[in-house]
C-alpha cells in the first residue's frame, strides 16, 4: 500500500487558519448554538465524577410556587428541618399588610409547610436555647421612610407628666401638639405617659416627671413646620393644671430619612410543635441585635435600633429561660454596631470579632476584642488588616473549637461604600495577647460571604459580592461571587470549590444539613443586572454536596444515645469502628446577616472498640454550650457519616 503523504506545515497552517476562520463564521451565526454548546459541555463537565471528587457538586432544590419566600433567617431544628423566616420579607406591602411568613423545609422529604407568622419578625436576633427551642426576639415595627418620600415633617416628641397624681394618662393617635408660633402636630399612635414620681433627696421630697416617647408628624406639609432646635410643645385641649402638667418636648422635626423602627415582642420557636410561642417582652426595641447565649444558659441581646430607628447607646439585656422573661443588663453595658459577630469562648468570656452589619457610629464599637461579661470588661485585639471594613465581613470560630481561634473574612467600607477587601484574619484566643494575623486572601473581594463548618474540619465559604449589596463594583453593575471555596485550618489555605448558579449577596444564608449537604438560600440585590432597575430578591435555593460525599462509602451510626453529659462518654455502634478517624459534634446553625453565634463544631476524644465507638464530651461550658448537636463519625478518608442527633447537658 502506497504510504500517505503527511501536509507540510504550511498547508497545515493555511488548513488550520481556514478551519478558525470557519468556525468563526459558524460561531457569529450560530450564537444561540454555540451557547447551547458551551452550556452543554460545562455540564457534562461538571456533572463527571472525578470533578465531583475535587470539587463537589451544587443542585436547584425544586421549591414548590407556594412555598418561596424571602429567606431573611434561617436555623436547622433538631428535628432535622429547616427554619426559613421571611417575616414580611423586606417587602413594605407585606408589611403594611401583616403578611408575615415562616416556612419549614424537611431535607428527608424534600416537603415543605407553612408556618403561622404572629408579627414581623423580619430583621430580628435569634439564637438556640438549651432545650432546643429557638429564641427570636424583636424584629420590624416600622418600615424606613426614605428622605425624599417624606412629605409632612416628623420627629420623634417626648411627652412628659409632672404630676404624681392622677396615675397613667394616656393619648390616642392622632392627638395634636402646638409649637409657640402655632404648628401643630399629630402623634402617630397612641401613647401612655407614666406618672410622675416622688423622690426623697436628703430630706426634701423631688418630683421626677414621667415621659414616654412617640412619633409625631407635621400637620402641614412644607418647611414652615421644620425645627431643628429643642422645643417645648402644648398638648391640645388641655386645661388648668393639665395644661400645665403634660406637655412635649423635641430636639428636631425633619424631612430626613427615618430608619427602621425596631420591634420588642420575643417568642420561643418549638421545633417539635413547629410554632411560636410567645414570651414576655424585651425590655427595648430591636431591629438588628444579635443574641448570644451564655454558659449559665442565659441569653444575651446586643445592639438593635430602637423603635424610632436610633442605634441603642450600649443597653443590653438578659434572658430568663426558666421563667421566659427579658430583665435589664445595666452591669453589661457595651455599645456594639448592628448585629455584631460574637462568639462564645472556652473560658466563657465572649469574643467580638469586628463583624457587623453597619447601622452605627463609624468608629466607636468597630475595634474587635475580649469581653468579660462577668466583671464587664473589654480587652481589645489589635491586628487586623484592613480595620475599616468589617461591615458585612463573617466571622467564625474556626474548628475543631478546641483551638479557639476565629476567623475574620472579607467585608466592606462603612454604609454604602462600593469598596470590599480580599482580607482574612485569624486570632488565636488562648494567646496571653491575642492578635489578628493574616490568613490567605479570598479569591475575590468579598462581602456577605456565608461560612459553614463541615464535619472534616473545614469551612466552606460561598456566595456574597464585591459590591454593596451584589451592586456597583469598580465598573460592574452586578457583583455576585459565584466562586465557592473550602478553608483548611490545618493547612491555612483554600482549595476551589465547585461554582454555584445562583447570586446571593445581603439577606443570604447557608447551613450544614445532617446528611453533609449545604443549603443555600435568599439574596436581596440592590438592582437588577443592569444595574438601572430595582433587584428582585433571589428564592430559589440551592444545595452544595462537598468532595467528601463523592470519595467512597459512608460510615454509618446505627445507635447512640438521645442525651449526654458535658464530661461524660457515650458508646456510638457502627459496623465501620475500625475505619473511624474522628468524632465532632457540630452545633446547627442559626444564621441571618451572616451572624451566626451559635456554629461551632467539637472534637470528641475517640476510642475504637468492637462494634463502635466510645466518644467523651468536653467538661468546660464555654466550650460544649447545652444543647442539641449534630454528632458526626468522619472515617480516615474524610468522609463523614450522618450525622445523629445528640442533647448535650
Amino acid at each position: 500500500m502506497k504510504p500517505r503523504s503527511r501536509p507540510t506545515l504550511v498547508r497545515r497552517l493555511v488548513s488550520g487558519l481556514a478551519t478558525l476562520v470557519v468556525l468563526a463564521v459558524v460561531v457569529v451565526a450560530n450564537r444561540p448554538m454555540v451557547a447551547a454548546g458551551a452550556e452543554a459541555l460545562h455540564t457534562y463537565q461538571i456533572n463527571r465524577q472525578s470533578y465531583k471528587e475535587k470539587f463537589g457538586h451544587w443542585a436547584r432544590l425544586p421549591v414548590p410556587h407556594g412555598f418561596r419566600v424571602n429567606a431573611i433567617h434561617a436555623a436547622l431544628l433538631h428535628t432535622g428541618k429547616v427554619l426559613i423566616v421571611a417575616g414580611s420579607g423586606n417587602n413594605r406591602d407585606a408589611f403594611e399588610e401583616k403578611s408575615f411568613r415562616t416556612v419549614i423545609y424537611d431535607p428527608a422529604t424534600d416537603e415543605f409547610t407553612e408556618v403561622e407568622t404572629p408579627t414581623d419578625v423580619f430583621c430580628a436576633g435569634h439564637t438556640f436555647l438549651p432545650d432546643g427551642n429557638l429564641l427570636i426576639a424583636g424584629g420590624t415595627k416600622s418600615y424606613e421612610v426614605l428622605e425624599e418620600d417624606v412629605e409632612h415633617a416628623a420627629g420623634v416628641m417626648k411627652i412628659k407628666n409632672e404630676s404624681p397624681d392622677g396615675g397613667p394618662r394616656e393619648f390616642r393617635k392622632g392627638t395634636r401638639l402646638l409649637s409657640a408660633s402655632g404648628q401643630a402636630y399629630l402623634t402617630r399612635t397612641k401613647v401612655t405617659v407614666p406618672a410622675a414620681a416622688k423622690m426623697t433627696h436628703g430630706g426634701t421630697v423631688m418630683v421626677h416627671a414621667g415621659e414616654a416617647e412617640v412619633w409625631v408628624d407635621a400637620e402641614r406639609t412644607g418647611d414652615a413646620p421644620v425645627v431643628r432646635q429643642p422645643a417645648q410643645y402644648t398638648l391640645d385641649g388641655l386645661t388648668g393644671a393639665d395644661a400645665r402638667n403634660l406637655y412635649g418636648v423635641s430636639d428636631k422635626i425633619t424631612h430626613e430619612k427615618q430608619e427602621y423602627g425596631g420591634d420588642k415582642t420575643s417568642y420561643e420557636f418549638d421545633p417539635v410543635t413547629e410554632k411560636y410561642v410567645r414570651t414576655g417582652d424585651l425590655r427595648d426595641h430591636r431591629w438588628y441585635p444579635t443574641l448570644i447565649g451564655l454558659t449559665g444558659g442565659d441569653v444575651l441581646a446586643v445592639s438593635g435600633l430602637d423603635e424610632f430607628g436610633r442605634i441603642l447607646p450600649g443597653r443590653n439585656e438578659r434572658y430568663l429561660p426558666d421563667e421566659k422573661r427579658w430583665v435589664a443588663a445595666p452591669e453589661l453595658k457595651r455599645y456594639f454596631p448592628t448585629y455584631p459577630g460574637l462568639h462564645l469562648m472556652a473560658d466563657g468570656k465572649v469574643f467580638y470579632s469586628g463583624s457587623n452589619a453597619g447601622y452605627g457610629s463609624d468608629t466607636e464599637g468597630r475595634t474587635p476584642g475580649v469581653w468579660d461579661v462577668k466583671r464587664n470588661k473589654f480587652r481589645e485585639v489589635p491586628g487586623l488588616r484592613d480595620p475599616k471594613m468589617t461591615e458585612t465581613s463573617s466571622s467564625v470560630l474556626l474548628p475543631p473549637a478546641q483551638d479557639q481561634k476565629v476567623m475574620l473574612l472579607g467585608g466592606g467600607g462603612i454604609g454604602e461604600s462600593e469598596e470590599s477587601t480580599r482580607r482574612t484574619g485569624i486570632v488565636d484566643l488562648d494567646e496571653k495577647k491575642p492578635a489578628y494575623r493574616p490568613g490567605p486572601d479570598l479569591p475575590r473581594p468579598a462581602r456577605y460571604l456565608s461560612t459553614v463548618l463541615l464535619p472534616d474540619d473545614s469551612v466552606l465559604t460561598t456566595g456574597g459580592s464585591s459590591g454593596y449589596r451584589g451592586g456597583m463594583y469598580r465598573g460592574t453593575p452586578r457583583s455576585d461571587l459565584f466562586n465557592a471555596q473550602i478553608y483548611r485550618p490545618a493547612q491555612n489555605a483554600f482549595v476551589t470549590a465547585a461554582e454555584s448558579t445562583v447570586g446571593r449577596n445581603y439577606h443570604s444564608e447557608a447551613i450544614l444539613l445532617p446528611d453533609g449537604r449545604v443549603i443555600t438560600m435568599g439574596g436581596d440585590p440592590l438592582y437588577d443586572r443592569s444595574g438601572t432597575n430595582a433587584g428582585t430578591f433571589e428564592q430559589r435555593i440551592e444545595v452544595f454536596s462537598p468532595p467528601y460525599l463523592f470519595q467512597g462509602e459512608r460510615p454509618r451510626i446505627t445507635a447512640g444515645p438521645a442525651q449526654v453529659a458535658r464530661g461524660a462518654t457515650a458508646r456510638i455502634t457502627t459496623p465501620d469502628a475500625g475505619r473511624i478517624a474522628s468524632a465532632r459534634l457540630v452545633k446547627p446553625s442559626s444564621v441571618t446577616h451572616v451572624t451566626d453565634t451559635d456554629q461551632r463544631s467539637v472534637a470528641l476524644t475517640l476510642n475504637r472498640t468492637a462494634g463502635g465507638v466510645d466518644v467523651t464530651v468536653p467538661g468546660k461550658p464555654g466550650l460544649v454550650p447545652s444543647g442539641w448537636y449534630m454528632l458526626f463519625l468522619v472515617n480516615d478518608s474524610g468522609v463523614p457519616s450522618v450525622a445523629h442527633w445528640v442533647r448535650v447537658r
